[in-house]
């Protein structure tokens, strides 16, 4: 292959006159410049480190400190080394006022950062800003605000505000048990409820305590008490298969096809992923905030991006992270490719990474026995994946080749299939379309890679994500890049990325296996497994185009609140009954932050989904509204704030299982199944999208599979104004579900309670 050939620097022979040594000047050429691009990216590694590690001080700040320090120290004569420098000075040359300055300066300069650090601490441990109603802003709240401000420096990167966070705070075991009790109370009847509170009461007067002092001593001691525990037990120890139970997915623009040439969108694609990488290794990327660019959030999440992958094992998973990566893997029909994204010295431009995609394209070899559906290994149970790894993939070829899908950037797929918005036929399109991006032939995507970025035939693409590395907020922000990208790169009119491809540039290389009849046996048995389970999922993916947040606003009503009590009543005309739900907020006010639980079936909200089921009145129905409503922003605070009961009693719970204790109260509190799973996928950069004149720009959002066999995963995205996106699942096999019927019922229920403030208006 021409690829082989070009990457050898110089050959040798052996003859009777001596070696005849022969160098390649281009391959030696290549070398030199990778190696001087691997420098300069350790460079600013190392000097973003430095800037990061001492903010909210710089470079100018230890200067003025220094120099004003030295001025006012020569002028007053003072010598605050008691003597030592002058000590110093009779055995080595150096000059008493420099050194003594900038020694005693920096040490003054270090001071000032660590007071600065420690109150803008503080000043983030205050969250009263949250009590505000929407729109208006207390003069307590301004006051923090502007202090804020002067304790945060200036020109902050992504990581410069990990060290100034507050930690994550433990609840006390009293306010944990009491919320508890009060959101399983719609759920009980009066007898299972005095039974759980008796539980609950032995819990909080017995093994509680000691747990909590064990939970406090690791929240003193760890960045976050919450986070390892989470990713460790949540996600890396389960066996089950990662595909559709925990790998979440992103879907394309809902209205627009920028270009139909799969190898072209993969160009921009691909370029615009590389651009987003090199803008994180560099810190680039500006902090997220809340609060009008006040309140920063943890960016821990964003470290493991790329160049990550998850390892199987037999009891446990491991995450694997390389600190530079210069190539991507790729899939096409069965076979595997290793592509490098950097030539010259540089990245690829758009039109050389289609060049490389249109090769593969092109390509027509057969895939190697066993090579076609590898990837079922990433979809089936994780303990045949962790012994197939060890014995097969240990060693030779296939180690090297899965060393090169392991250590790439991320994982493309060059699908086979077109997918996407049929206006003909929209509830089919794009249930299919999300099908294909949650779990596909559940052998053509590396589920276990940070994220797979998948292709379709017909220029459509699609984002498959691990979750355990980092929540759908992260990948979510890299996604908004790469939509926000497409339009700004562009295509020529005969459907190519701008520019010329390169008349030198090495083609990809083919990853070579040697998979034994063995491992082939093992890898249908995983496909088999997949299958069931992609098999059984029912997808509908619609469009709420009636109204959006710009409406609910106007009525005075909080638009998470709006969705999650529309949601309420769905459910109840869907099954007859209320269930645990279960809503994602993040706790990344705080440093490794990642998510907590709001239970949104309230007391309240279940009073409210009474009433429009019994004969109430318009105006009582709208008062019940408004308190659940109200109810359920004052959870999502809580929640928000480190006052969750879930993540609590999570980790009680695990405590418990060290100490060799055993728990009924938290033995049932962990076993109850959430039967209605829901998330909203916010929008972080709405300034790289004009929805206002460009409305055909709409994000379709994305979702994740059931969380239950008998439930529904609900993720939901409000775009612009005027639309909201829903992504539901279940499962076929439950007699209790069935997405569209469940989608009909949110529609219905949203219409009915938008009825409810249009009707009080007009009364008005």
């Amino acid at each position: 292959m021409a690829e082989a050939h070009q990457a050898v620097a110089f050959q040798f022979t052996v003859t009777p006159d001596g070696i005849d040594l022969h160098l390649c000047h281009e391959a030696l050429r290549q070398v030199y410049l990778s190696g001087l691009h691997s420098w300069k990216k350790r460079f600013i590694r190392f000097k973003n480190g430095i800037m990061t590690g001492v903010y909210p001080g710089s470079p100018a700040g230890f200067m003025v400190v220094v120099v004003s320090y030295m001025s006012y120290n020569q002028y007053k004569q003072l010598d605050p080394s008691l003597g030592l420098i002058a000590k110093l000075g009779q055995h080595i040359p150096i000059s008493q006022s420099i050194v003594g300055g900038v020694l005693v300066g920096t040490g003054l300069w270090v001071t000032i950062i660590m007071i600065m650090r420690n109150v803008l601490k503080c000043l983030l441990s205050w969250h009263g800003w949250m009590q505000a109603r929407h729109g208006s802003v207390s003069w307590s709240t301004h006051v923090w605000m502007i202090l804020v401000k002067i304790f945060s420096g200036r020109k902050p990167m992504l990581y410069s505000f990990q060290n100034s966070l507050p930690r994550l705070p433990v609840p006390s075991i009293k306010d944990t048990c009491r919320r508890y009790l009060e959101s399983v109370r719609p759920l009980m009847d009066d007898e299972q409820y005095e039974r759980m509170k008796g539980l609950t009461e032995d819990f909080k007067k017995n093994l509680g305590p000691r747990l909590q002092w064990y939970l406090k001593l690791k929240s003193w001691w760890a960045s976050n008490y919450v986070s390892d525990w989470w990713e460790e037990y949540i996600y890396l120890r389960g066996r089950a298969p990662i595909m559709v139970n925990s790998n979440y997915y992103a879907m394309d623009f809902l209205y627009v096809f920028p270009t139909s040439n799969q190898a072209a969108r993969a160009g921009n694609t691909i370029h615009a992923i590389m651009l987003y990488r090199r803008k994180l290794d560099r810190a680039q990327i500006k902090p997220i905030y809340l609060l009008a660019n006040k309140v920063p959030l943890c960016s821990a999440q964003w470290e493991r991006m790329f160049n990550t992958t998850r390892i199987p094992g037999l009891e446990t998973d491991t995450g694997r992270h390389v600190n530079e990566s210069k190539h991507i893997a790729v899939y096409h029909k069965g076979r595997f490719f290793k592509v490098w994204m950097f030539y010259d010295g540089r990245l690829l431009l758009p039109r050389e990474i289609e060049q490389q995609m249109q090769r593969i394209l092109a390509d027509e070899s057969e895939p190697l026995p066993g090579e076609e559906r590898l990837a079922a290994l990433t979809a089936g149970d994780r303990t045949p994946w962790a012994k197939a790894r060890e014995t097969y993939f240990s060693r030779g070829k296939n180690k090297q080749s899965l060393d090169a899908i392991e250590k790439a950037a991320f994982f493309v797929t060059l699908d086979d299939t077109e997918q996407g918005y049929d206006a003909k036929n929209p509830v089919k399109s794009l249930d299919r379309y999300a099908k294909s991006v949650l779990h596909g032939k559940c052998y053509d995507r590396w589920f276990d890679k940070s994220f797979n970025m998948i292709i379709f035939k017909n220029g459509t693409m699609g984002l498959n994500a691990e979750h355990s590395w980092a929540d759908a907020p992260i990948i979510g922000h890299l996604w908004e890049h790469v939509l926000s990208m497409d339009p700004k790169l562009g295509y020529t009119e005969d459907d190519h990325c701008n520019g010329d491809p390169h008349p030198n540039l090495p083609g990809p290389q083919r990853l070579q296996w040697d998979i034994p009849a063995e491992c082939q046996e093992t890898i249908e048995s995983s496909l088999t497994v997949a299958r069931t389970l992609a098999d059984d999922v029912d997808c509908h993916i619609f469009p709420f185009t009636e109204f959006g947040k710009g409406l609910i606003k106007k009525c005075r009503t909080s638009p998470d609140a709006f969705i999650q009590i529309a949601l309420q009543l769905a459910h109840y005309r869907d099954k007859g009954k209320f269930c645990l739900t279960y809503e994602a907020s993040m706790t990344r006010l705080f440093r490794e932050g990642r998510t907590e639980t709001v239970r949104s079936c309230t007391m309240e909200a279940c009073a409210f989904v009474r009433s429009m089921i019994r004969d109430e009145t318009r105006e009582e129905r709208l008062r019940l509204l408004k308190l659940a409503a109200e109810k359920h922003q004052n959870m999502y605070r809580l929640a928000m704030t480190g006052q969750g009961i879930d993540r609590h009693l999570f980790c009680l719970y695990v405590v418990s299982k060290y100490l060799g204790e055993d728990s009924p109260f938290l033995k049932e509190v962990l076993s109850e199944p959430w039967r209605l799973s829901t998330s909203q996928t916010p929008m972080q950069q709405l300034e790289l999208f004009d929805l206002v004149r460009h409305p055909e720009y709409a994000s379709s959002g994305g979702g994740f599979g059931p969380v239950a066999d008998d439930g529904y995963g609900v993720s939901y995205i409000i775009v612009g104004e005027n639309l909201i996106n829903l992504h539901i699942s279940s499962k076929y096999s439950s007699p209790e579900t069935d997405s569209h019927r469940f989608g009909a019922n949110i529609r219905q229920a949203m219409l009915d309670m938008l009825d409810l403030f249009q009707l009080n208006n007009k009364a008005k």
